[in-house]
């Protein structure tokens, strides 16, 4: 029979804990960013690449395989706080405003024991970034191709390049919402595939539905150099009455304008809740 107490602190004081069993709590960091590479033809915008951010394992389980930056919350930590720690620790990087994602409580996600992670979701321009990045961090240019049934995702570095393949499996017809298994990977450890084209979909949701965007523009920015974020991070063309109409409420016509470089002369703009 199930003993009863009177008070609170009677029931506190006989509480045992144990009877639950353990679980651990993760942040995982998804470092996204848009950034100029370089062409040599002086007449054309410098091309955009879209890139995720990834450090390298040390230790087993997927020991020399990449992974996001990631590990586990202190018992006096907050999630946040926890991110923060984690990814100067793990990238020598700072002061990087995150949101949450999602979080992941799949039950044979990790080897080592129940593991429930929440990830954080950042977009940056790693070119304006002023912290040295630590020597197991690395930028992957990402190229996503998508059909019915599958996404393939390309990632490639200076050193390396490898593709993952990920099945698309709809779960709700009526929304359109899909859970994700990966079925091709030999490089990326632990379900951080699947966390990062959570993020990917994620990120072109919200770049429609809010100014996420400008996080990572500098103060002033032409329409075409504007256009050229928006277009790699939704992987794809965007006729220009469809870009003006998503942009046309949150940027200003400014005075100023951009010369030099090859380019006809291209009015400047500027984020509109500055």
């Amino acid at each position: 029979m199930e003993k009863t107490y009177e008070t609170e602190k009677e029931f506190l004081e006989n509480y045992d804990s144990t009877i639950y069993e353990k679980l651990s709590m993760t942040v995982d960091l998804l470092i996204f960013s848009v950034s100029n590479k370089k062409t040599n033809n002086y007449r054309k915008l410098d091309r955009k690449c879209f890139s995720v951010l990834m450090v390298k394992r040390k230790d087993h389980p997927f020991k020399n395989k990449w992974c996001l930056p990631g590990g586990f919350i202190g018992v006096k930590e907050t999630l946040e706080e926890a991110g923060e720690r984690i990814l100067a620790e793990e990238t020598n990087l700072h002061k990087i405003y995150t949101e949450q994602l999602y979080t992941n409580s799949e039950i044979n996600r990790d080897p080592r024991m129940r593991i429930v992670s929440t990830s954080y979701m950042a977009l940056v321009d790693k070119d304006k970034l002023t912290d040295t990045l630590s020597l197991e961090a690395s930028w992957f240019n990402i190229t996503v191709l998508e059909d019915e049934e599958k996404y393939s995702l390309t990632f490639d570095n200076e050193k390396e390049s490898f593709v993952i393949i990920i099945e698309k499996i709809l779960t709700e017809k009526t929304t359109e919402k899909y859970d994700y298994k990966i079925i091709k990977n030999e490089h990326i450890a632990f379900d951080h595939a699947k966390t990062i084209i959570i993020g990917i979909n994620r990120l072109k949701n919200k770049i429609e539905y809010t100014d996420i965007v400008f996080n990572m523009m500098g103060s002033y920015f032409t329409l075409g150099e504007l256009q050229q974020v928006y277009e790699v991070i939704l992987g794809k063309k965007l006729l220009d009455p469809a870009f003006r109409r998503i942009i046309k409420d949150k940027v200003i016509k400014t005075e100023k304008v951009k010369t030099g470089g090859g380019h006809r002369p291209s009015v400047l703009y500027k984020y509109k809740g500055e």
